[in-house]
């Protein structure tokens, strides 16, 4: 990826806590960076835990199952983003990031940099099920998009200043791999929105068909079908809970004009179909003010 990812901002705040930062299988289509004032907590992504310490950074990449836990003191400064770009390879399909990084001695004043310059940008919920929900993050994209001009690029500045700190010990994902599957997930991340035939990656890759979905098994674990359908299957859950786009239309922005075999296959990868899924995260919100 040579130029900078347009990285685009959902919150930003600060939370002194005590033992109530617990919460279970979060599943959130935006990234998080913590900056760590004080006190301690853990977060475990996958089967790794990570101590949460201060004057330190941490970075939950989007679509990571994590659950998080404090049994005390834990005083923070919390930032969600995404990227914005849809038709360009994401930096987290690209790139293997450290969960943790020690901050610095800029970091902080960045941070409360971006707080000041964006009001009304924090969280009115500390619960994950209470904020990841089509009403609250259209809300909060849509103040992001009545930012000035000015206040946009220095936020994005200050997010890619942020991101350099993970960057500086990341490592790319398809680095090991056969360069002709490197050359074809880019293609299927930067195409996603369309109709992805084995035979145009089996073009892009020089191979046979049954000889590219054997390399391709080898290097990612799994088909190319299954790698494409998984990555519409984020790319809609995205659209679900931050858009009001019908699940249809969803479904035919993607390629998939079936739209009972678009309801199966989000099942077979959320465990819930569209709607569902939607509804549920809606149907949680109170009030906000």
């Amino acid at each position: 990826m040579s130029d900078l990812p347009g990285l685009t901002l959902l919150n930003v705040g600060y939370s002194e806590l005590n033992a109530d930062w617990n919460w279970k299988e979060i599943y959130s289509p935006f990234a998080r960076i913590y900056y760590v004032k004080d006190g301690g907590a853990r977060t475990k992504i996958g089967n790794n835990t990570c101590e949460l310490k201060p004057r330190h950074l941490y970075l939950t990449p989007p679509f990571s199952l994590h659950n998080d836990e404090c049994d005390g003191y834990f005083a923070l400064f919390y930032i969600h983003f995404f990227e914005k770009d849809v038709n360009r390879e994401s930096v987290f399909d690209a790139y293997d990031f450290p969960v943790e990084v020690k901050a610095a001695p800029l970091d902080l004043l960045l941070v409360e940099t971006l707080m000041r310059i964006n009001p009304g940008r924090a969280l009115q919920h500390i619960d994950p099920k209470l904020y990841d929900n089509p009403p609250t993050l259209s809300r909060h994209i849509a103040a992001g998009n009545r930012t000035p001009l000015p206040v946009k690029i220095e936020t994005q500045g200050i997010l890619c200043q942020l991101m350099s700190r993970f960057f500086q010990t990341a490592t790319l994902k398809s680095g090991d791999k056969d360069a002709r599957i490197k050359m074809c997930l880019k293609f299927i991340h930067e195409n996603i929105d369309k109709e992805i035939r084995l035979s145009q990656l089996a073009g892009i890759a020089c191979m046979s068909e049954g000889h590219f979905i054997r390399i391709f098994k080898k290097e990612m674990h799994c088909s190319p079908v299954r790698y494409i359908n998984r990555k519409k299957v984020e790319r809609a859950q995205f659209l679900l809970l931050t858009t009001d786009i019908l699940v249809r239309d969803i479904a035919l922005g993607l390629s998939v004009d079936n739209i009972s075999y678009f309801d199966k296959l989000f099942k077979q990868h959320t465990g819930k179909t569209p709607g569902v899924y939607r509804n549920e995260y809606g149907a949680k919100t109170p009030p906000l003010f």
